[in-house]
């Protein structure tokens, strides 16, 4: 695992594509998944810029990415932003999980698992206490199973006018 770098951005946004179209069947008509890749899901560029943002490789290859954010925006790669993303307040605000993709070949490794562990024990070392998250459906199980709880079901309008389901999850850090 590594900070991921602006180099990496050309094969992150191939990578999510790949992960969407290939772990989001069974969740999401191939309508809802493709109008989420091309309006919601990608690289957040303030990710990278934070230096909150990382890759984990696996024989040279860039098996996932994930991060996590001290700024407000829930969900959503920078397609999907429209304001400035404003800092969070470590005291009072929940830091955000932000971005997780794992490619396909190399889904149910533990890697996601290693990726939120990761940025949990960051976002603490920043002062936070609470994790939110705006999880996909397929994502869902295993925020669950780190001990994420859902407190909101959002359906995410999309410019084509396909409407895509994302779960508001919260995990207070111990």
């Amino acid at each position: 695992m590594r900070l991921a770098t602006f180099n990496d951005v050309p094969v992150l946004q191939l990578l999510i594509a790949d992960s969407v179209r290939g772990l989001s069947s069974g969740y999401y008509t191939d309508a809802q998944i493709e109008s989420a890749i091309k309006y919601i899901f990608g690289v957040d560029s303030q990710l990278v810029t934070d230096g909150t943002y990382y890759v984990v490789e696996r024989d040279g290859v860039i098996a996932a990415c994930g991060g996590w954010s001290k700024r407000n925006t829930l969900f959503g790669g920078d397609q999907h932003k429209e304001a400035e993303d404003s800092l969070l307040d470590p005291s009072t605000d929940a830091a955000r999980i932000r971005a997780f993709f794992v490619h396909p070949d190399f889904a149910r490794q533990g890697i996601g698992r290693q990726l939120i562990t990761a940025c949990e024990d960051a976002a603490r070392s920043n002062g936070f206490t609470v994790m939110e998250l705006g999880a996909t459906l397929p994502g869902v199980p295993l925020y669950e199973a780190l001990g994420y709880m859902a407190v909101e079901r959002i359906n995410e309008p999309l410019p084509d006018d396909e409407v895509l389901g994302i779960v508001r999850m919260r995990k207070v850090l111990v």
